[in-house]
């Protein structure tokens, strides 16, 4: 009966998050995987193309007075991994 509950409970889990594709127990999300880790160069606070001081860059998320709160890196397989200024990972969009 108790393994019956477990297994209920984690394919009830699994199957709230949504398709396989937009989970983050999906190693292409995963912020483990180095394509998604701020010690990568592309995504990193430090990157030219990341820095709020860069006006050119189309990476800069500004809010509606025009101050950057953070930037969205694209991933070479498709999507969007955002961070804030400090180089955190806050998020990701699957494409």
């Amino acid at each position: 009966m108790r393994s019956t509950l477990i297994i209920l409970a984690v394919c009830g889990l699994a199957h709230a998050d949504g398709p396989w594709e937009s989970s983050p127990y999906n190693w292409e999300n995963n912020s483990l995987n180095w394509d998604n880790s701020s010690l990568n160069w592309d995504n990193n606070s430090l990157n030219w193309d990341n820095s709020p001081n860069n006006w050119d860059s189309n990476r800069i998320i500004r809010n509606t007075d025009g101050d950057a709160t953070g930037y969205a890196v694209p991933k070479t397989g498709g999507g969007i991994n955002y961070f804030n200024l400090d180089g955190i990972r806050e998020g990701y969009l699957y494409e």
